[in-house]
């Protein structure tokens, strides 16, 4: 039986990219969870350990994706912590499951979050942020109420990028979850699928499917960041 055919894509087709899409909104939350406060420490910390931990998480702009899936896929088997601690408690591996392909898109796009969300904190003129501590207003009041809508166009750009990112990705995803229908066959690899099989008609449609759905949302992060900080009211 032969799949539905929409806009001249099958059925497997808009599977994957539903996964993919998916995947990236996830992903995309988790980063604003863990990549603010990571940027906002980068960014006031002095301790000597910062260097460090910036420069792990830049490593994803540089390290081939293969190298960063490699690692990942002996970390999450069995045979080694911390993949043998999931088999214990879940009694299946984190490889070749969508959940692992999250812990890896996470891993694999912090940086192209967490350093346009540097670039908005820092661009927050300091003066404003220290007239609200003068006031009264607790840290924690002036970080959520004051820092972050102030800088909200570019945290909004890092966050698109990162959703961006998510869509692209190939390498990291393929030593991590391969191509399972349904579970783990994300867009980049399905278009590659479609170049092996020689369904060059089929990938030509997809392939500019995702330059289109790539090019608005680099033109949306583009926009987002021109905008600058916001004006304190």
């Amino acid at each position: 039986m032969t799949s539905p055919v929409f806009l001249g894509l099958p059925g497997p087709i808009w599977e994957s990219l539903g996964l993919t899409v998916e995947l990236a909104a996830v992903t995309t939350v988790i980063l604003a969870v863990i990549g603010l406060p990571l940027a906002h420490w980068l960014n006031t910390s002095r301790s000597k350990i910062a260097p460090v931990i910036e420069t792990l998480v830049a490593l994803p702009l540089v390290l081939p994706p293969t190298v960063i899936g490699f690692y990942l896929l002996i970390l999450f088997s069995p045979g080694h912590a911390p993949g043998s601690w999931w088999v214990s408690l879940t009694g299946h591996s984190l490889a070749f499951t969508f959940l692992g392909l999250v812990i890896a898109s996470v891993i694999y796009s912090l940086p192209f979050a967490v350093q346009p969300f540097q670039a908005a904190l820092k661009s927050v003129p300091q003066e404003q942020l220290d007239a609200c501590a003068a006031h009264g207003a607790p840290p924690w009041h002036v970080w959520t109420r004051v820092h972050l809508p102030l800088a909200s166009s570019g945290i909004a750009a890092g966050l698109t990028l990162g959703f961006a990112h998510t869509l692209g990705e190939f390498g990291v995803v393929l030593m991590i979850g391969g191509s399972i229908p349904g579970v783990t066959k994300v867009a980049s690899i399905a278009l590659y699928d479609q170049v092996q099989s020689l369904n060059y008609e089929t990938a030509h449609a997809f392939a500019a499917l995702l330059l289109a759905l790539s090019f608005l949302l680099i033109l949306a992060a583009t926009l987002l960041r021109r905008r600058g900080p916001r004006s304190a009211p």
